[in-house]
């Protein structure tokens, strides 16, 4: 099972469709998570008991029912980023493009460099910019404080169906080329991203982690030490993604926190875009700055996808 099968899985990660075939137990998180639930609640930045986000968010209009919740820091939620009409427009561009299977029953379009998280190596293979009617949404980012400074250098859509079983396992992005920010615009409905916490236990070099040492001074935040976060000890935390919201998540959530997305909590055909930003060694008057110019560079370029072959664009 370590080999991609023909639905993309490979390893432990499963969908429908390979369970099915191949007779496959697939991992329930969703029961693993049961234990102690709170949800985010975008409208006052704090953490409340709850697994369900709808039930927590309505909440709300009744100040949680007098309960203060409590501060979780590194999440940032601004709802309606984008307007339905916005939204129609980047659906028509994104489903006149095509797919590529992924694992966990997702379909994926990628525009980025060419990375080796193992060998911590990049080209920009055959990366050459972003379609043109995604331009607008990177434009939108300059009119949150939050983003100030960032500069896109991967563009990923992910598509996430029922029918599918799509769904993400717990994980950390990569730590020694994607930088803090990490950025999700979510489209056509809602869903949850569901945080635990991550403990080394001796895997030092797991999601490259320790290239953080590096940077660590440059964080938005600095990170809280163990100890600290030990009131989270058996707790998982569910962030809400509302359809056409823009969700950040920097500091302790992306360093110290894996974030999933379960099975159970796609309902209905949602696609998201994901964006990445190089970490500071990779930008100007960072060590390894020589080595990703070229992909600053190609990050420019916004090309019209009805005249280019989104598979061949090395002659862009």
């Amino acid at each position: 099972m370590d080999h991609p099968r023909p639905c993309g899985c490979k390893g432990r990660r499963t969908c429908l469709s390979c369970e099915k075939d191949f007779d496959i137990d697939r991992i329930d998180y969703s029961q693993i998570f049961q234990l102690k639930a709170y949800t985010f609640c975008p409208h006052c930045n704090r953490i409340y008991p709850g697994w369900d986000t709808d039930t927590v968010m309505a909440d709300h209009e009744r100040s949680h029912n007098g309960d203060e919740g409590e501060e979780y820091s590194g999440i940032y939620i601004e709802l309606d980023f984008i307007t339905a009409d916005e939204e129609n427009r980047l659906m028509r561009g994104i489903d006149e493009m095509p797919w590529d299977i992924s694992q966990s029953g997702r379909r994926k379009q990628n525009f980025g460099p060419k990375t080796n998280f193992k060998k911590t190596k990049i080209k920009p293979g055959d990366f050459a910019g972003f379609p043109q009617f995604s331009e607008f949404v990177q434009t939108k980012f300059n009119d949150v404080p939050l983003m100030k400074g960032f500069q896109t250098i991967e563009q990923c859509s992910l598509e996430y169906t029922p029918e599918r079983g799509a769904s993400i396992d717990p994980h950390i992005d990569d730590c020694w080329i994607w930088g803090e920010r990490v950025v999700t615009v979510n489209l056509l409905s809602d869903s949850v991203l569901t945080m635990s916490r991550f403990r080394r236990n001796g895997e030092k070099n797991r999601y490259n982690l320790h290239f953080v040492d590096k940077y660590k001074d440059e964080l938005i935040m600095n990170l809280p030490n163990e100890e600290e976060l030990d009131r989270f000890d058996e707790r998982i935390v569910r962030i809400p993604m509302p359809r056409r919201s823009l969700l950040v998540m920097y500091g302790s959530p992306r360093y110290q926190w894996e974030h999933a997305v379960l099975r159970e909590d796609i309902r209905e055909r949602r696609v998201c875009l994901a964006y990445r930003e190089f970490t500071p060694m990779y930008i100007k008057g960072g060590s390894e700055y020589s080595k990703s110019q070229q992909v600053f560079q190609l990050a420019q370029n916004f090309w019209n996808h009805s005249e280019v072959n989104p598979h061949n664009l090395t002659s862009f």
